[in-house]
């Protein structure tokens, strides 16, 4: 295991933005020929690049991590490769797919704020280059599979029109992983299943996981591995509805908590869609020209079954619980493998900037950042002890932000729920005995860490250390004299009317919805003890 540090979701866009010039001979296995034969002067075939990315997948959720979850095949191939433990996502799904396929911060792409809605009329900038589009020049096919959650509100947002020679998966967040359905509020619901442009409406009936792996093994048979591929997989597992066949919730029958019961058997079926997957690639001849990456989307939600112990936080946080991820780089390619790289300051690199600058090309390697801005929201909620004069006139502290500098992490405004969250293995989860690890409300806009020493972020060093501080403040008003207007329309309405009540009562009711629906979720919890 080789283990890459300050790596982040933007860095592996390397892979995409290539010339074959990315593959230098110290990491990369001597191609093609046995040993001793004279190289061709030809130069070597472009890899073929499969991209799979999990949703909701959290930190602790996998078994190299020490997870109580089976993932044999996520095991194998990362100990085969590069493990990234190091590696950066955003904290929900729009922003970190957007920054896939585009390799841009979310600052610079509009996109900085929440995600997009199924009624919202938004999609990922139609003036952004998306990475397909840019191998398609390079003379790839490209074919995407699975959830796009990137907009689609007019026929130019659709997958099939950002670069994917072919589609077939979800449009929305999250879909019925059996029937498709999706609802968006009472009474706007719809079927979200498509094959290129058109519903998808035979298809009903399989569950989306095999579904996906099926159509991912038929790309493969179906196309010659003399032709440079890139296969992106984005599986809708394991987001909720908790959902599973019934033979992979046998093998977790013990395990008292139920929704970590059916959370673990999502995961292991996803963990043999990646084994078919893999045996497609070997089976139909594009395994020994194949770079393989492996990626949560984000952190791990734990009211829905999910850990990201012993990291802080959770989905939708700027904690590491929330933008930490999983990810390894699996290849016979790679010549360097199975080792163990401890000293995250001797890594180099260039910033995400830097990158876009010279449009994010050649050598995957040199661009592991030791810089990441996590984010800068201007709209989420201001936090109510922040302020200029918070941020020594550098930076309102009331917004919410989060960036990465070296070992030292910043976070100012509200970050999220800031709890440390054990495993859910008991059946009473929730219990009181959570409240061990829960952090107290406080009245606090900065928080400062050092993560190498401290990655877990149990000690504020802020108070310590205020010339760190005014440093990343700067960092985080620089980034921000670079970013652009969020992108976040307000829903459409039926028939195009109006809303006849003020924003602020919207506000109101918007939240009284969403405790409704979550203490109705959570009751529904911790009732039921039925599969």
């Amino acid at each position: 295991m080789h283990a890459l540090t300050g790596f982040s979701l933007v860095s592996l866009l390397s892979f995409g933005y290539l010339s074959w010039d990315w593959a230098k001979p110290s990491l990369v296995a001597d191609w093609p020929g046995e040993a001793g034969e004279p190289r061709s002067a030809a130069p070597p075939q472009p890899p073929h690049i499969i991209f799979i990315l999990t949703d909701d997948q959290g930190y602790h959720d996998v078994g190299y991590h020490g997870s109580d979850i089976e993932t044999p095949t996520l095991d194998r191939l990362a100990a085969k490769g590069v493990k990234l433990e190091n590696y950066y996502i955003q904290p929900i799904c729009t922003p970190s797919r957007s920054q896939l396929l585009t390799g841009r911060y979310q600052i610079h792409t509009g996109l900085q704020h929440s995600i997009i809605r199924p009624q919202q009329p938004n999609c990922l900038p139609l003036d952004q280059v998306t990475l397909p589009q840019k191998l398609q020049k390079a003379g790839y096919s490209t074919h995407m599979v699975g959830k796009w959650h990137l907009g689609f509100y007019r026929k130019e947002c659709l997958p099939t029109r950002r670069g994917f020679d072919t589609f077939l998966g979800s449009l929305t967040g999250n879909v019925d992983y059996y029937t498709y359905d999706n609802c968006d509020g009472p009474g706007v619901c719809g079927f979200d299943l498509h094959e290129g442009e058109n519903v998808a409406w035979g298809l009903s009936g399989q569950y989306s996981t095999m579904l996906y792996a099926q159509r991912a093994s038929h790309i493969l048979a179906s196309h010659s591995p003399q032709r440079p591929l890139f296969l992106y997989v984005a599986f809708q597992a394991v987001h909720t509805p908790l959902q599973s066949p019934r033979e992979y919730l046998y093998r977790y029958r013990t395990m008292g908590n139920v929704a970590r019961r059916k959370y673990a058997a999502m995961v292991t079926c996803m963990d043999e869609a990646v084994r078919n997957i893999t045996w497609a690639l070997k089976r139909y001849g594009f395994y020994n020209n194949s770079v393989i990456i492996f990626s949560s989307d984000n952190g791990g939600q734990t009211f829905s079954g999910g850990s990201n112990w012993p990291l802080r936080g959770r989905k939708g946080t700027y904690w590491e619980g929330g933008v930490r991820g999983l990810g390894f780089v699996h290849s016979p390619l790679l010549k360097r493998k199975q080792r163990t790289r401890s000293n995250e300051n001797k890594d180099t690199g260039t910033s995400t900037t830097d990158r876009e600058a010279r449009g994010a090309s050649n050598d995957v390697w040199p661009a592991i950042t030791k810089e990441i801005l996590h984010n800068i929201d201007p709209l989420y909620n201001h936090a109510q002890h922040g302020s200029l004069e918070g941020g020594f006139g550098i930076w309102n502290t009331a917004v919410q932000a989060a960036i990465r500098v070296g070992e030292w992490k910043l976070l100012t405004g509200d970050p999220g729920y800031g709890d440390w969250i054990p495993p859910q293995t008991l059946a009473t989860f929730p219990g009181s005995w959570w409240n061990l690890e829960r952090m107290a409300s406080v009245r606090q806009a900065v928080w400062l860490f050092n993560i190498s020493a401290d990655p877990y972020e149990r000690e504020d060093l802020a108070g310590q250390r205020p010339d760190v501080v005014r440093t990343l403040l700067a960092r985080l008003a620089e980034y921000n004299r670079t970013a652009i207007p969020v992108r976040y329309p307000e829903e459409e309405e039926e028939e195009g009317r109006a809303r006849s009540f003020s924003r602020g009562r919207r506000k109101k009711k918007c939240k009284i919805c969403k405790l409704r629906s979550f203490f109705r979720k959570l009751n529904t919890r911790l009732m039921s003890q039925r599969i």
